[in-house]
């Protein structure tokens, strides 16, 4: 089965050629600038979306105020897909972490194409097992390994690491908060455990930027 980074990495416009009705409203390519809104909590949830370059930050607002970042997703992944499930409205928000370039596709035509099109059927399943398993790994990692894991794998995991070998030795700088959110811990930590990685060399920080080391994986590896 073809893996979502795969698919990405080697067919970067094949998700496009397989849905049926590519052209008009129903599938189209759209582009968003860094920090740019893609859509909001509560909107209508009538699209499916398709990263073909850049990242995406999806959160969600407790009826508190809160805002908590779910998780950052990036090229050859799937998002806004709620409404696929009978979801009417968006269950949070979605906003560019970078320059972004996505596949916009209609609801109907997704569902349309997960049904006629092996090829474009593969490549969702495959995206459904990755993250499904990458909510299982978040959820042992809540229950059982220490704070500076936690953080360490969140890293790695925003580096691409393990995604048939895109690691990313520098990624766009990520705020502490939505690293905490992330690694389920307190943005003081996380500059602690920062500030540790970086005397250890496993990191460099800039001002935009982060610089991640593949030796960062040892923070997870140790017992």
């Amino acid at each position: 089965m073809i893996t979502p980074a795969a698919f990405a990495k080697n067919n970067p416009d094949r998700a496009r050629r397989k849905v049926p009705a590519t052209r008009g409203k129903r599938v189209k390519v759209v582009t968003f600038v860094k920090k740019q809104a893609i859509f909001a909590q509560g909107d209508r949830a009538g699209t499916v979306f398709y990263i073909q370059k850049g990242r995406v930050r999806l959160t969600v607002v407790s009826k508190f105020g809160r805002e908590v970042t779910l998780s950052i997703v990036s090229e050859g992944e799937f998002f806004g897909d709620g409404g696929l499930a009978g979801q009417p409205l968006r269950k949070g928000s979605a906003n560019a972490v970078v320059d972004c370039e996505l596949l916009q596709i209609d609801k109907k035509t997704m569902s349309l194409a997960l049904r006629r099109e092996r090829s474009f059927s593969e490549l969702y399943v495959a995206y459904l097992l990755a993250r499904n398993i990458q909510y299982h790994e978040a959820l042992v990692d809540q229950l059982f390994d220490p704070c500076e894991k936690r953080i360490a794998r969140v890293l790695l995991l925003l580096a691409d690491f393990g995604k048939e070998g895109t690691f990313k030795t520098v990624i766009p700088k990520v705020n502490r908060e939505t690293l905490a959110d992330m690694a389920g811990t307190t943005p003081l930590r996380v500059s602690f455990f920062m500030n540790k990685f970086r005397r250890s060399g496993f990191l460099a920080v800039s001002k935009d930027e982060l610089q991640i080391h593949r030796s960062l994986l040892n923070v997870v590896l140790r017992d």
